[in-house]
């Protein structure tokens, strides 16, 4: 028996529980595992034989019955409805924030409401009316537009589930120059993904490109073939080849091999031309 155990929760939200009692377990199980102040219930993700924690860690406790996974599907129905009875609040307080989902504590002992907003919210007054109604503890959580999609799920452009949901366990950060290393246009629709922020995925290849483009002469290199003088206008780096554009306009379709093997360097006539623009650069500054 593994001795430690991931459970996932509502909204990708996971924990890891020591399995003290050796219960054996199985991959998307229900099980009951300590909360805070109470229990709550979710389902076997992972397993783990160590963990990196000096911290003492809640347990799983047995696993579910069939009378509590049916509880389950009621917490479900209700979270839906305390989230809706909660946007209405929202809008009677005139609050700037937008909800994002409600997370029932299994044994009803805490609800949170997960939101987003561009400021910080003053949510005290919507928490009094939260408690009055509910009589528990509430807790509102603001999160940010990516952790909000990964809660929500959902697909991506691709057709495929959004990686934020399906595998990844924590975000990185991304930047334009992720796309810019890989020759993708900066159009903003095309670079960002269903949370509004860049793709994911813009990183999962930039290492690969980096590496790829060192085989490949600089774009703007000057080179001559066989059809006279040209620069490197593109690179194409799936199909290993490199487009030139010539004087006169026309542009060829050049394999890299060749270009390697041939074309890479310029002949001693175009670092002759280089040096003197270089020259006159400098002399024109002086």
């Amino acid at each position: 028996m593994s001795r430690f155990v991931e459970v996932k929760f509502k909204g990708q939200r996971t924990g890891v529980y020591e399995n003290k009692s050796n219960l054996s377990l199985k991959k998307g199980e229900l099980v009951i595992v300590e909360a805070e102040k109470g229990i709550d219930l979710g389902r076997v993700n992972h397993f783990f034989d160590e963990v990196d924690t000096q911290d003492e860690m809640k347990k799983i406790l047995r696993k579910a019955t069939m009378e509590e996974m049916m509880q389950y599907r009621q917490k479900q129905i209700n979270e839906e409805k305390a989230l809706e009875s909660c946007r209405g609040k929202v809008k009677k307080h005139r609050l700037n924030m937008q909800l994002v989902d409600c997370e029932y504590q299994f044994d009803g002992n805490k609800i949170t409401f997960y939101f987003t907003s561009d400021q910080r919210v003053d949510f005290r007054e919507l928490v009094k009316d939260l408690a009055a109604q509910y009589r528990t503890r509430i807790e509102l959580r603001q999160i940010g537009v990516r952790d909000a999609a990964k809660r929500l799920g959902g697909y991506g452009v691709c057709g495929l589930k959004m990686c934020c949901t399906a595998w990844m366990r924590e975000f990185t950060p991304i930047s334009t120059q992720a796309a810019k290393d890989q020759n993708l246009p900066l159009n903003p629709n095309r670079l960002a993904g269903v949370c509004g922020r860049l793709k994911c995925c813009l990183m999962y290849e930039r290492d690969f490109y980096n590496w790829a483009t060192n085989k490949y002469p600089q774009l703007t290199k000057e080179i001559e073939t066989e059809k006279g003088r040209g620069i490197i206008d593109r690179i194409d780096i799936l199909k290993e080849e490199v487009i030139v554009k010539y004087d006169s306009g026309e542009v060829e379709v050049l394999p890299l091999s060749l270009v390697q093997e041939k074309y890479y360097h310029c002949n001693q006539e175009c670092q002759r031309r280089e040096n003197v623009e270089n020259l006159k650069a400098e002399t024109a500054s002086n």
